[in-house]
């Protein structure tokens, strides 16, 4: 069982700490000051320590450099509900694991454990992740799927994947592929979307040589790339009806004739395809085969969007992290609470694909080690909310600072000015959501100063 130290000076912490990891499977031993912990440490042995920053006496950071003495490879993860920029900057460079902000988000703090805990056991990953380690997510969303994939990929079984752009079904489709039985086959992709409709016949099916103007030779096409293996047609809906009935040719026969020739072909391929279109709803229209439906679709497979598994979100985080700092020769080795916070609040309509970009920024802008707010820029324009329709000019004013003259020189402007900028942070919280990120673009100001102001004004 992985044992788990939490340290903090308040007892309701170190209670909540403890219902909630036990809940996880963990063991739980508390503290309630640094000297405690460090005589706990050098007793038993740790696979993790949870510490408060702010603790009378010794305190977090403290604790931090004596604990990395007695244990160098424990991993330690700093909470605080008084966060700042220069102490997460010191935890990291000290060595903390993470850096999280009271109150934290209960999934949030799950996935920090699960990853400092997989780091900790010989840098071992979870079994899930060791299977599939083309995706990334432990969410119960996606565990559904990981089954999935291992109950169908011994089978020949045509899949069909849907989902929302940028979810991942290319990925899925490659961990069918990995754990089937043809595995050292072909694995062919294509996006048929991509390629003009003129073409698209011959990229799938191939030519013969003086088919048409151009085909100076024969030409494979991805059937007979993919013989033996799988082919993954993605976008499945663009198909013109024409290539539809030829598809469905080579899923009864599992036969197919090149461009140009006049002799058939045999395949054996298994084909996996993926749309983000409600293929029912193009049947309806009369824009899809039924016959080639019920063909693809075996096996039909939903890959949610990031927005339905935000359980996910920090192991992916750390995933693109680590990746995007190789790349671009950085060391930004982590996220701070508030911009976590802020991502763990956003719809994601990009999905995956989304967030990736989003850290790849993140870590091309930042110069420290760790990024913050400031430097995440997120797509508030897709956000998919109707804008709300302005006042009409003779509407009454949205804030009212006084009554009439006398109360407005009566109360001063220092006061008005504080009941205005109070009102104003309000109004912004409600028509973002309670969006802290979207109210401080609102607003026109950082994040860090509406959080300023939401503290310092007691806004609930």
């Amino acid at each position: 069982m992985t044992a788990i130290l939490v340290v903090d000076d308040e007892l309701s912490m170190r209670q909540f700490l403890k219902i909630l990891l036990e809940k996880e499977g963990y063991e739980i031993a508390l503290a309630e000051d640094g000297p405690s912990a460090l005589k706990l440490a050098e007793e038993r042995t740790f696979d993790l320590a949870i510490s408060d920053i702010r603790m009378p006496g010794m305190n977090g950071l403290e604790l931090l450099a004596e604990l990395k003495n007695v244990c160098p490879e424990l991993p330690v993860i700093m909470i605080t509900a008084f966060a700042s920029p220069e102490d997460a900057v010191t935890a990291m460079k000290n060595g903390a694991f993470d850096y999280i902000t009271k109150p934290f988000n209960v999934e949030e703090i799950k996935g920090v454990i699960r990853s400092a805990t997989a780091r900790k056991n010989a840098g071992s990953p979870p079994p899930v992740e060791e299977e599939f380690p083309e995706i990334i997510g432990q969410s119960p969303e996606m565990l559904k799927i990981f089954d999935l994939i291992k109950r169908i990929a011994p089978t020949p079984a045509n899949v069909l994947i849907y989902g929302e752009s940028g979810t991942g079904k290319e990925l899925v489709a490659k961990a069918i592929h990995n754990h089937s039985r043809v595995a050292d086959r072909p694995f062919v992709p294509i996006t048929c979307s991509a390629i003009p409709e003129s073409l698209l016949e011959s990229e799938l099916f191939g030519h013969v040589k003086g088919s048409f103007t151009g085909a100076i030779a024969d030409k494979a096409g991805l059937f007979q790339q993919a013989d033996g293996g799988t082919a993954f047609l993605d976008e499945i809906g663009e198909l013109t009806p024409i290539i539809q009935t030829k598809l469905l040719r080579v899923l009864q026969e599992r036969e197919f004739m090149p461009v140009g020739s006049t002799r058939t072909r045999q395949v054996n391929v298994r084909i996996i395809a993926a749309t983000n279109r409600i293929l029912e709803e193009e049947i309806m229209a009369g824009r899809f085969r039924e016959d080639l439906y019920y063909r693809l679709a075996v096996v039909p497979i939903r890959v949610p969007p990031l927005r339905e598994r935000k359980g996910d979100v920090p192991r992916l985080v750390e995933h693109f992290l680590k990746k995007y700092s190789r790349l671009l020769g950085k060391e930004v080795q982590t996220i701070s609470s508030y911009g976590m916070e802020v991502l763990m609040q956003y719809d994601f309509p990009g999905n995956v694909r989304e967030l990736e970009n989003i850290i790849e920024r993140g870590v091309a802008l930042e110069a420290s080690n760790i990024i913050l707010p400031e430097s995440l820029i997120l797509s508030l324009h897709r956000q998919g909310r109707t804008p709300e329709p302005e006042p009409e000019p003779d509407h009454a004013p949205l804030f009212v600072a006084a009554d009439d003259e006398e109360e407005l020189f009566e109360r001063g402007m220092e006061e008005i000015l504080v009941e205005l900028e109070k009102k104003m942070i309000r109004h912004a919280l409600e028509r973002a959501d309670n969006s802290k990120m979207r109210a401080a673009d609102l607003l026109g100001i950082s994040f860090r100063s509406l959080r300023y102001k939401i503290k310092k004004y007691g806004i609930d």
